[in-house]
């Protein structure tokens, strides 16, 4: 039974995972998953103090995540309104692409909303359209390098926990 357990545990992990290229925040995902697979074994394997860590980490990877966004926008000189406009563009074209190519259009939507979202706002401001166009791209890339780094973190997250079980 306790294998079975585990590979439930890492089928939802991965399931994390992969759930954060669509801009969902997965690495929440893996830590209940953590929470969960601690409880069923009275939290011999997995610790307090694992916990305490994925916790951490999982705020730390929303966090940069999100300054990681701004800091794409500001390299490329956008505008405050620009910042929000693409964080709309962003959502908005992820709940726009979710219906195609089995739901991987939601990536594609996110992407291309954030620099949507970027670029209209420039180019509503008077902006020139060079600038617009350098706004939306400086999105894309800050969406772009936010979502590598949480990813990342969500990898060492699944590393620490698989750690604490095989150890234990």
């Amino acid at each position: 039974m306790a294998y079975i357990v585990f590979i439930i545990f890492l089928i939802v992990a991965i399931a994390g995972l992969v759930s954060l290229i669509f801009g969902l925040p997965g690495n929440f995902v893996v830590l209940i998953d953590t929470i969960l697979y601690g409880w069923y074994g009275g939290f011999s394997e997995i610790t307090f103090r694992v916990i305490v860590a994925l916790v951490l980490l999982a705020l730390l990877g929303e966090l940069l995540e999100f300054l990681i966004g701004i800091a794409g926008l500001k390299k490329y000189k956008s505008s405050n309104k620009a910042i929000v406009g693409s964080i709309v563009g962003g959502i908005v074209g992820a709940i726009w692409g979710a219906p195609f190519l089995l739901g991987i259009g939601s990536i594609i939507g996110a992407f291309i909303g954030a620099f949507a979202g970027a670029f209209l706002v420039e180019l509503l401001d008077r902006k020139d359209a060079s600038q617009a166009i350098q706004s939306g791209w400086g999105a894309f890339v800050g969406r772009l390098g936010g979502t590598i780094t949480k990813g990342v973190i969500g990898i060492a997250m699944v590393s620490i926990a698989i750690f604490s079980i095989v150890r234990n």
